[in-house]
């Protein structure tokens, strides 16, 4: 029997490798002999580095930078040089989570370390580029990240901008002649799972302003901020970026990466992994497919890895099973959609912290046991 095991992490308990390596151990537990094909997975968020470096044979390496308040940081990025292919994640240079509630302050937060990040990237030789740009502090739009890479922003008088967002509000033109000349070879892969305009009430500021802790008034102001951004920038490149699904995204990096590299394309995390390691190779020809996350809901329809596992295995008419930390009821459409079960690996009444750290082996012994149901059922 061969059957291809290919997770997402687990939030907070388990990598989508060590996810991967739990299933196996259940699956040998009953068909020592089995062939298992360990495909760990990511939606193109957080851990996607890890899971492209590690399965095209790359390494992680750092750069320095800073964060999307200036602090000097040390941003990690993985680098497969065979292939000349660097994966980003913005938020390991202008994340959220990198700074404390207490200083978040996202009139000023700069995308300007990513943009660092893509240069290092581009002189150790990358020339194909995968960005996630989830989980930022920033609303800049990417003029930061523009910045590093040779674009000057500037205000009435010729002087470049302060960084941040709140300060296009002051911005008459923009200088391009020394944007970095590496860039119209590169091919750039934009992992962006919103489909948000830069601007209005769908937008960065309207929807992602107040996760970082916009008011209202402060939300308006970045708003009109990102319009006068809009109105310099567009007939400076000569199209019109802010009405792109996903340029909102990232507080708007999605248009400044549309905007100053013109090879940018979009596609969901998900299908930029899938495509990147071949799941459909592995899965052609399978007997079963085992996949999870931390949660099977009904969120999981929109663009989460079991959903595009389940796409691909139902092309090729492979069956799947998903495994969830939690499976709420919700989740049952995923059944309609061709899941054979959703399984819920806790099978006793624990705390979180206590779910959290026994989830490798309580995802082991959900999978042991689907195992034995699926080879009983095979004598009948």
């Amino acid at each position: 029997m061969r059957i291809v095991l290919a997770p997402d992490s687990f939030k907070e308990s388990m990598t989508a490798a060590e996810a991967a390596q739990a299933m196996a151990v259940g699956v040998r537990r009953v068909i020592p002999e089995a062939a298992l094909d360990l495909v760990p997975m990511a939606d193109g968020g957080e851990g996607t580095m890890r899971v492209l470096a590690d399965a095209l044979g790359g390494a992680v390496v750092e750069a320095a930078a800073h964060d999307a308040l200036g602090g000097q940081i040390a941003a990690p990025y993985g680098y497969v040089e065979n292939r000349q292919l660097a994966i980003i994640e913005m938020a390991a240079a202008s994340g959220l989570a990198m700074i404390p509630p207490a200083r978040r302050d996202v009139a000023t937060a700069s995308t300007f370390g990513t943009g660092e990040v893509i240069r290092d990237a581009l002189d150790r030789g990358a020339r194909h580029f995968i960005i996630g740009i989830g989980g930022s502090a920033t609303n800049d739009a990417g003029a930061g990240m523009a910045t590093a890479l040779g674009v000057r922003f500037l205000d009435q008088a010729g002087a470049e901008l302060p960084f941040g967002g709140a300060a296009l509000a002051q911005l008459a033109s923009i200088d391009i002649t020394e944007l970095d000349g590496r860039l119209t070879d590169c091919r750039f892969e934009v992992a962006c799972d919103v489909d948000n305009p830069l601007l209005g009430p769908a937008g960065a500021s309207v929807v992602f302003g107040p996760q970082k802790g916009a008011t209202p008034e402060l939300v308006t102001q970045l708003d009109r901020a990102l319009t006068r951004w809009a109105d310099v920038v567009e007939p400076a490149i000569g199209r019109v970026v802010r009405d792109l699904p996903g340029a909102g995204a990232a507080g708007g990096l999605g248009a400044g990466l549309a905007a100053f590299i013109s090879t940018a394309t979009f596609r969901p995390g998900v299908e930029i992994v899938m495509d990147t390691l071949h799941l459909a190779d592995h899965v052609r020809g399978a007997d079963w497919v085992f996949t999870g996350e931390g949660s099977i809901d009904f969120q999981t329809l929109h663009g989460k890895v079991p959903w595009g596992v389940l796409q691909v295995a139902n092309s090729v008419g492979v069956p799947v099973i998903m495994f969830g930390g939690a499976v709420t009821a919700e989740a049952s459409v995923l059944l309609s959609a061709g899941a054979v079960a959703l399984v819920p690996i806790v099978r006793r009444v624990q705390s979180i912290g206590d779910a959290l750290t026994s989830g490798p082996s309580n995802l082991a012994d959900a999978v042991e046991m689907t195992t034995r149901l699926i080879t009983y059922s095979a004598k009948i």
